[in-house]
This record gives C-alpha cells, structure tokens and sequence, in this order.
C-alpha cells in the first residue's frame, strides 16, 4: 500500500455534476470537536457514499495500518515494540470510531512524541560522527519493504544507515556537479563536510517542524485515514487544504505549472499543467520526486520532510526567474532541471488542429488535440471544448480529410456536459454515459441532436493517464464500434463521482468549534452504455501500444482499497454511421510492424527497465557503489532518451489555411506553434497511429470511397 493515499486531483476533472442526490444535512450536536468531525463526516458516509462500507474490524485493521504509515512513513520512531503496544488497540478502533473516543490515536501520540525526541537525540549523536563510506552494506528504500527495528539498539542503526545514505548521495550528487564544473576540486573529506552541513540545516528544520506540530495536525491524519477505509478518493480536508485543494502553480499564480502532493517524507509530482513551464521543458514528469529547490544564484533548499504548502513557497515564484528542481526519476536516477517561471498559457489547453501526410503511405488525415476537456467558465468568450472541438472537425471537413484522429493522451477529463456533446458529434443520438448514485436509478446521459457532424473514419488516441471525461467518450465510441481506440495497455481507470461536503452544515450550534473542514465523498459511478463501468480496468483499446508504463501498475489500480469493477444493466444502443467488421484484423497489423519496429521494442525494453528499478529498491552504503550503481542507471536511461529526439522520416504536418492568418498576425502563437509542430515531429506513436488509420480504411467497406483518395 502506498505511504500517503493522494487527495485525487481528478474530482476538478470530472466536474460530472450531482445527480440523483437527495438534499441532506443531518444536524448533530453535542460534543468537542474532533467528536463532531468524526459523527459529522459518519453521517454523510452514512447517507450519500455511493457505498459505505460497515464500522467492523476491517475499518479497525486498515486505519491501523494507514495511519501508523503516515506518522511513520519512513519507519524512523516506532519500534516493533511499540507496534505491539498499539497493535493491543488494533481491533477496537471500530469501536473508538463508534463511541467518538480515541483511546488508540491518543496513545499513539504519546509514543510519537517520546519516540521523536528518541530520534533527534539519536541524529545528535550520530551526525557529527565519521561515516564509513567503504563498507557496502546495502540500504532499502523502499520503507513498505523494511521491517519495523526490533528495538531501540536497531532503529539508532537504521538511522545510521540512512544518514550515511544521505551523506553519500549528496556527496555523489556534488561530484557530478563538480565534475561539470570550472572551480577547482574539492576532496572528499570537504565534500562529505559539505554534505554533512546540509543535512544538519535540512534535519534541524525538520526537527523544529516536528516539534510545532500540533495535535490537530495529527488529527487530520488520523481522519483522513478513516475516511480513506470507504475509499481512495474519500478524503478529509480542514478549511485551509480545502482552499489549497489541488494546488496548481502557475494557474492563478506564476511559477512552473505543476501539481504536487505529498508522498511520505517526499514532494510528489502528480500532474503537469498542459500550457505551463514545466510542460514546456518536457523534463519535469509526473511521479517524480522533488528532493530540493535553488532559486537562481542562491543554494538550494531540501525538501525532504517538509509539507507540500511549505515546499511551494520554494518553488512558486515570479514569472521570468529561473527554479533549479533536483528530482529523483520512476528509475532511480536523480537530475538536476531548470525551469524558467512563467504564465500558463491557456491556448496550449485549449482544442487545436492539424493535417498530417506520410507520402506513399497515407495522406490529408486531420489530427485534433484535446489536453483537457474544459466547460465553458473557463473562456472568456463562453466557448466550450465541445464547441471548440466542433469547430476545429468543420475545419477539417472543409480541407476534406480523408479521417480525423482525437489525441486525448494525458487529458485527465473534465466536463461532462462536453463530452456527451462531442460523443454526438459521431453518432446520430442515443446514450453516452450513465450516472449512478447509491440508491437511485441510473442517470443516462443522452445525445439528442441527431445530427452527424462527423461520419468518416475516427481514431481516438489515449493513454494510462486518460481520465474520466477522456474514458467516457473512448468506452461510448468503443461500445458503439463508432471509432477505433489506440493507446496503452488501458487508460486511467477512475470511474467515480467525488463532491464536496461542508461538516459544518451537518453541525447544529456549536459555533465556537466551527469551521470543522469539508469531506470530499465518492458519490456516484459512471458507467458505459454497455453497463460495465470504467472503475478499475479502465478502457482497454483496441489497438495496443507498448509505453513505459506496461509493466507497471499505474492509475487507479495503484491503489489498494479502489473500489471494485461492477457493472449495471446495458442500454439500447445503436449508429448507422460506421460499420468496423475488421478490427482483429486491424488490431493484428498494427501488432506486426510494432514487433518489427525497433523504436517500439526499446519502448518495451524500457517499461522492463523501469519495472526492475522499481522492484530493486536497495542501494549500495559505498560511496564507491553507489556511484557506479548510480552511473550505470544513467546510463541505461540515457539509452533511452534518443527515442523521441529524432524527427520522424516521412512524416509532414502542416497548419490549417484557415488558421493561417491568426499566426501570422500573433508572433508568440506562432512560436507556440512551431514548437508544437517539433514536439509532433518526434512522436513516433503518430506515425503507427497513421498506419492503424490506413489499415482501417483499405480494409473496411464503410471507407471504401476513401481507398483512392488516401494515396
């Protein structure tokens, strides 16, 4: 199970609305206030989860086991013995939760404090110590796999170990640095003094943290760990989170345009905001690690151990200064990347498009880009993306492509009222979507306009980070055998419903203990118009593409209490547009050249790569081990970070002539523009994503007018 289950940022993605749901406040009174916050948060599980779950002895186990990962995600206070001390309350934490008494959180912070000044009092002595940099122990990192110190002798070693590891990969990390660098070298003994000094700054500034925790903090913790047992994306929020709720730098503010979360002792890259610096610089990836940040011209600040609001601060900034963000990558690797602060530029986020032409192969295929299904309060001018979209295929249409490909790889949703829009646009009119709360009839989402304003050949392109509104539309396209889908392995996988719910509401008096917080609650489901849902699986596209994540399990399958896969009663669907008889045989071909086609095999070699790194998760405690092991993941990465450096032969893009003048006329557009048209130029899965398309019009009978006008 993870250290930290995120707060989904996906609930903003969906926006799927609140259908079906009775109005209820339940008002309770009576009580201090972490009583209130528990019977508050209880009653709207109670009343509107889309399905809760009974107070027993698997809510006991799992907050027992969530919580005591959270206050101790690196396994650095508690020993086995106080595990087995608490673990006396384990089975009773149901009844706690009943009884609004909290016997087993109140112990539990009783040991964390005495247990923290154990562990600062074990830094200070060992800090100043020599640290044997020869040895070669082995240290695991991956804190799920270490077991709890048998006893306070073991945990004093644990931290020795892992204040060596720190000395040792900071000194790593000064060598290449120095190694890059005109000034002239340092020995090691200075490093390791270098080293030593920054961590002393970076654990002092922990430890002062720590001590100024308050109980409340804690608290919030232990919430969040109850309302995590219903499900992942259930979650506590106290007024202020609520307001930070899914930070985004370089929305409303300048900065790098970046979603970050907690991870454990870690700052988590969970998105990149399509339009931002970040999603500029293409280095910055989602998952990684952030481990420190330097403002231009200053030295760099250590992240380890500080909350996310806290980190921000450090890495937002103004728009035109430079951020130098040390990562740790999915592979283990660590670099170094700088990125310029700037505004998200909201055209990048907006639906855009082009035509593409492989020369023998297949010709004047319109491509549209979708990076997010945005409503229309997000534009100025009223325009949705379903508008967008619309315009952008009468474009198309008018430059008479020979069929349209809508790439809504990364794009983690967004309206729902859009999507069913665009869904229309390729069928006459029937279901696209249905919504189900706990106790009513599903809710089924229609297309009434029975125009087809697209009816040639369609291929939507999604990946593991295609999400909610993104999988709505591929499952409806699927179901109606409509278009074909090309993609990874599955897409994301959430197919929930998430509202928020002011606690306060629920509360009657009790003014002087208020604002408790809101809880954020699974609600509703969607589900296809076949009747399964997306919940888990995903979509699973017809045509598979091999990518870094296939060996790995990624999105909502990541989680260990997701809820389950079900499915509801089909719907009567139907079009008349498109008849796809040959899809196996389609799917086949593409199967083919990608096994031949040595881009796609280092694509797999790869996800292999970054499989074995994830599962091999000790280090060596040998300055001189580690850094071979170290140089020999950078240079297995490096292998792989030509495969979308090159631009593609055969393979031409060119700009609408109706879009033509507005670049013109727009310098900065049109360097956008530019850049974009590099970025396609590399992306290999274009190229095969054209091949599918030439496979699906030569060999349908729907598309047979299109055979000679392709070439």
């Amino acid at each position: 199970m993870k250290s930290m289950i995120y707060k989904s940022s996906l609930v903003v993605a969906l926006i799927l609305g609140f259908l079906g749901l009775r109005s209820m406040e339940p008002k309770i009174s009576g009580g201090d206030k972490e009583s209130l916050i528990i019977s508050a948060m209880l009653e709207y599980v109670e009343q509107v989860h889309f399905s809760p779950k009974p107070i027993d002895d698997d809510l006991s186990r799992f907050v027992f086991k969530t919580y005591l990962e959270r206050v101790d995600a690196g396994k650095r206070y508690f020993t086995q013995q106080d595990i087995d001390l608490l673990k006396t309350q384990e089975l009773i934490i149901d009844d706690q939760v009943r009884n609004r008494t909290f016997d087993f959180f109140n112990l539990s912070l009783d040991l964390l404090d005495k247990r923290m000044l154990n562990a600062e009092q074990y830094y200070n002595e060992l800090i100043d110590q020599p640290f044997d940099l020869v040895e070669g122990k082995m240290i695991e990192l991956d804190e799920e796999k270490k077991p709890y110190a048998r006893d306070e002798a073991q945990l004093k070693q644990y931290w020795k170990d892992f204040l060596t590891y720190e000395i040792i990969s900071r000194v790593d990390r000064k060598l290449d640095e120095q190694a890059e660098s005109k000034e002239t070298a340092k020995s090691e003994t200075e490093l390791v003094e270098e080293a030593r000094k920054d961590i002393k700054k970076t654990f002092g500034d922990w430890f002062n943290r720590l001590k100024k925790q308050r109980r409340s903090d804690r608290f919030e913790v232990y919430v969040g760990s109850i309302t995590n047992y219903f499900d992942p994306h259930t979650d506590f929020y106290n007024p202020k989170e609520k307001q930070d709720f899914d930070i985004i730098m370089g929305g409303k503010l300048e900065g790098i345009g970046a979603r970050l979360q907690q991870d454990g002792d870690y700052i988590k890259v969970t998105d990149i905001v399509t339009g931002g610096p970040a999603w500029k610089g293409k280095e910055l990836e989602a998952n990684d690690l952030i481990l420190s940040a330097a403002q231009e011209g200053k030295e760099a600040v250590d992240l380890t151990g500080m909350r996310v609001d806290d980190a921000v601060t450090h890495i937002r900034g103004k728009k035109g200064t430079k951020v130098m963000l040390t990562v740790k990558k999915q592979d283990g690797t660590v670099r170094q990347i700088t990125i310029m602060r700037d505004e998200v530029i909201l055209d990048e986020s907006f639906a855009r498009s082009v035509i593409f032409d492989m020369p023998g192969v297949i010709n004047n295929i319109g491509y549209i880009k979708l990076p997010k299904f945005y409503s229309s309060f997000e534009k100025e001018d009223g325009n949705s993306c379903a508008v967008d979209v619309a315009k952008e295929i009468e474009k198309l249409k008018e430059n008479k492509v020979n069929g349209i490909i809508l790439d809504l790889r990364n794009n983690t949703g967004g309206s729902l009222n859009d999507v069913v829009d665009m869904s229309g646009f390729f069928i006459e009119q029937g279901p696209i979507v249905q919504v189900k709360s706990r106790q009513a009839k599903p809710y089924l989402h229609m297309d009434r306009d029975s125009r087809v304003q697209y009816d040639g050949p369609l291929i939507i392109m999604v990946n593991s980070m295609s999400a909610s509104a993104s999988e709505i539309i591929a499952a409806a396209m699927q179901d109606y055998g409509r278009a074909v889908i090309v993609g990874s392995k599955s897409t994301f996988g959430k197919g929930s419903v998430q509202r928020f719910f002011d606690l306060d509401k629920a509360v009657a008096g009790s003014e002087e203990l208020k604002p408790l917080g809101e809880i954020k609650m699974t609600v509703q489901k969607f589900y296809r118009v076949n009747g399964g849902s997306n919940q888990l699986k995903g979509v699973i596209p017809d045509v598979i593409l091999p990518d870094n994540y296939m060996f790995i399990d990624v999105g909502e399958k990541e989680y260990e209490n997701a809820m389950e896969w079900t499915e509801i009663a089909a719907q009567s669907y139907a079009q008349q547009v498109v008849k796809i008889e040959n899809l196996n045989s389609i799917a086949a071909k593409s199967k083919k050249r990608v096994k031949a086609d040595q881009r796609f095999i280092s694509v797999e070699e790869n996800a292999l790569r970054l499989k074995q790194n994830r599962d091999n998760s000790q280090v060596s405690l040998s300055l001189k081990d580690y850094r071979a092991q170290m140089k020999k993941l950078e240079d297995e990465a490096g292998k792989f970070d030509k495969l979308f450096k090159s631009e593609l032969e055969g393979f031409a893009i060119k700009n609408l002539p109706q879009d033509l003048d507005g670049l013109k006329a727009d310098e900065s557009k049109k360097a956008r523009n530019d850049d974009w048209f590099k970025e396609m130029k590399k992306d290999f899965y274009l190229t095969e994503t054209m091949n599918v398309m030439k496979d699906m019009i030569t060999g349908e009978k729907s598309f047979g007018y299109l055979v000679e006008k392709i070439k």
